[in-house]
């Protein structure tokens, strides 16, 4: 399969600004956009009432894109859920087991001070991953034709 088989169908945006080799897309909407077709989540909606304002992200142009031009924004498939994976079962995983280990060491003020502990060694870990991750382009969005 090849890296534009595997991108997701992506969402539409408008170039906002050029800042060098990358381009401020603001996002026409939240969500994938599938919020009235069938198996659609409605994520839309709840984006609306969240977040009045449009969302601007700063994606790599190599295309040398030009401001106001339409361009539909890109992830590879499976990197969302990765990153979901990262920012909410890592963080959670470690404070149950922090918990759990403080518990059995000291009972219940243990298991606050061990839940405490396994929360930083969480956002630890995610500050780990990011950095790990930041030049890789897997995780990061593209404009595609």
């Amino acid at each position: 399969m090849s890296e534009r088989d595997s991108m997701t169908g992506g969402a539409w945006g408008s170039i906002a600004a050029v800042d060098g080799d990358d381009a401020l897309v603001r996002m026409d909407e939240g969500g994938c956009g599938r919020c009235r077709e069938p198996g659609g989540c409605g994520g839309n909606n709840v984006a609306s009432l969240l977040c009045a304002t449009p969302r601007t992200f700063r994606v790599p142009n190599p295309d040398g894109r030009a401001v106001g031009e339409r361009v539909r924004v890109h992830v590879l498939a499976g990197s969302v859920s990765r990153s979901a994976l990262y920012a909410y079962a890592f963080p959670l995983l470690a404070l149950l087991v922090g918990a759990l280990a403080g518990s059995a060491l000291a009972g219940e003020a243990g298991a606050i001070g061990g839940a405490i502990a396994g929360l930083l060694v969480g956002w630890l870990g995610l500050r780990r991953a990011q950095r790990r991750h930041t030049g890789d382009c897997r995780f990061q969005p593209s404009i595609r034709s």
